[in-house]
């Protein structure tokens, strides 16, 4: 069981020297715009840092020189330059392993950074307990944005030590290798490596190796890893670039070795972890890439849908129940259809929170299912499941205008329980994007609809009095019976929706407002004040289609 990180006694001796403890691990491959910034975030750490062994995987762009003048400068820079290019992070990281002289080694992309204090909080959290891995909290950051989303904070709230993996199943989530600080002599007792070559999502089977291993697990809240997002670079970085179907049948075979290596560990406990690898895969990446489903082309789709539906026959029925109904649903309707089909309607239930759209149909017992025609998938749980946890849709249009931009929200009736309930009110939060608290908060109560299926709330927002950039709408809806429902408004496309609108502004004279539909077809709203922002608007969105334009003359 889990326990808390209170250090004895004789782990306090131990804790003593805490300093030249750590090789730090860092990878790059043509990356000699950041990689320095990365080196330099290592050394920072301080004294506990032994040693930055920086593993330049045959760059050409001048990475070499970038290296030799930061390890000129420091000599715990030891610079390892491969003669040929890998074609992955496995083997760099690999190499790094092999050459590491500290007692314990972590791991750093060349365009990422450690947060001040990351050496320290990981060290003192191995020593202190004894643990052969300890791990952090790692946030995302999307650049130029500055956003930041923290990764898997659910494992990070507070100090703990795991004694063995098997009894924390929801380590299997977080599947990275840089945000923990491994022991060095355990991976090379165990034998725990990455795959070798060019193997997307290395991080997966890199993981399993060691779970299945069995170490103490040392979990701190600190943060430890800055993962940086570019989205819009130029080369996209090997996970990032998911424009072609050889992505998503890497994550299923990085996956597929995952849970065999999970499984096939000493003891039942490989088995309780490859379960949760299984449970964690329909509720992530399954519902992540569904997501994406109807944006893509025909043949993508065929092929992710028959890659997708044979991966997902290997599992049991058990695999399937362990998974929170959303990701459940998708792969239920998957295994039912040879063909792809629903696609939008699969979109909203993949999103976050879920969403189900109508149909809403029943069997010839009552029972409620997906299709007529797809009996097979039954949803009986919306009958039991407690109505803050039903994907309630709501449908959202935005009409801006120069007296208010009017929010018009329309609950759906899902199979007798949202009438049940009694629908109330509703409230609006528009959240920007960049973090912070609300900047709008209103609340309208619903009135029903014509059909007797409907309940609909308007309400009126002052968009000008907002700063520039992407605003979500969050909604929380309140019912009669006392229930709350956290929820997003589903994007609804129509004549004078999801388009520009200029509207007057006292204090910036105009204001371009876009209403438009994320990936998971949440309603959100994007801001540009004043004149210049709408010029800035108008001009990328006249160098996107110059590009456009480009890329097909080239073809």
């Amino acid at each position: 069981m889990e326990r808390s990180l209170s250090p004895s006694p004789a782990q306090h001796r131990t804790s003593r020297n805490r300093t030249a403890q750590i090789s730090v691990v860092v990878i790059g491959y043509d990356d000699a715009a950041h990689v320095a910034d990365a080196v330099r975030s290592a050394l920072a750490q301080g004294p506990a840092v032994h040693e930055v062994i920086a593993v330049d995987d045959c760059s050409t762009d001048g990475s070499a020189d970038v290296l030799a003048a930061l390890a000129a400068a420091d000599a715990r820079v030891r610079v390892v330059r491969r003669t040929a290019n890998s074609g992955g992070c496995g083997t760099p990281r690999n190499d790094g392993i092999d050459a590491a002289r500290a007692p314990y080694v972590m791991f750093l992309d060349s365009d990422d950074v450690l947060p001040p204090g990351a050496a320290d909080a990981l060290l003192a959290a191995a020593l202190d307990r004894g643990a052969e891995v300890a791990s952090g909290l790692c946030v995302r950051r999307e650049l130029p944005s500055g956003r930041e989303v923290p990764w898997q904070p659910e494992l990070y709230r507070k100090a703990q030590l795991v004694a063995r993996p098997e009894l924390r199943p929801r380590l299997v989530h977080d599947t990275l290798c840089v945000n923990k600080l491994y022991r060095t002599e355990f991976l090379r007792e165990h034998g725990v490596r990455f795959p070798e070559g060019r193997f997307i999502y290395e991080d997966f089977v890199f993981t399993a190796r060691v779970l299945a291993a069995a170490p103490r697990i040392a979990l701190v809240p600190e943060r430890v890893y800055v993962w940086h997002v570019r989205r819009a670079a130029a080369r996209l970085s090997i996970s990032l670039d998911r424009s072609g179907i050889a992505n998503w049948q890497a994550r299923l075979e990085a996956h597929r070795q995952s849970v065999d290596i999970l499984r096939d560990a000493r003891g039942t406990g490989g088995k309780r972890l490859a379960r949760a690898a299984r449970a964690k895969f329909v509720d992530h990446s399954l519902r992540m890439y569904a997501r994406e489903l109807p944006a893509r082309g025909e043949e993508y789709r065929r092929a992710w849908w028959a890659s997708t539906r044979a991966y997902l026959e290997t599992f049991d029925t058990a695999d399937l129940d362990a998974a929170p109904a959303p990701g459940r649903v998708i792969a239920r309707v998957l295994l039912a259809a040879d063909e792809p089909r629903d696609l939008d309607r699969l979109k909203q239930v993949a999103a976050r929170p879920a969403r189900l759209v109508p149909p809403y149909p029943r069997a010839a017992d009552a029972t409620p299912v997906w299709a007529d025609d797809l009996p097979q998938v039954t949803l009986e749980h919306l009958l039991v499941r407690p109505l803050r946890l039903l994907p309630l849709a709501v449908d959202g249009e935005l009409r801006p205008g120069p007296g208010g931009s009017r929010l018009t929200l329309r609950l759906r009736e899902l199979y007798g329980r949202v009438a049940q309930a009694g629908p109330a009110t509703v409230d609006v939060e528009l959240v920007n994007r960049q973090g912070g608290p609300p900047g709008l908060r209103r609340t309208a109560a619903f009135r029903p609809g014509e059909s007797g299926d409907i309940w609909a709330a308007e309400v009126l927002l002052d968009l000008p009095a907002l700063a520039d950039g992407v605003w979500d709408v969050r909604l929380r809806l309140h019912f009669d019976d006392g229930t709350t429902r956290d929820t997003t408004a589903r994007a609804v496309a129509g004549p004078g929706l999801l388009r520009r609108t200029v509207v007057p502004s006292r204090r910036r004279g105009v204001l371009l407002v876009q209403p438009y539909a994320t990936q998971a077809g949440n309603l959100s709203v994007r801001l540009a004040p004043g004149v210049r922002g709408v010029a800035g608007v108008a001009k990328r969105r006249l160098a996107r289609v110059l590009r456009a334009v480009g890329a097909r003359a080239g073809r």
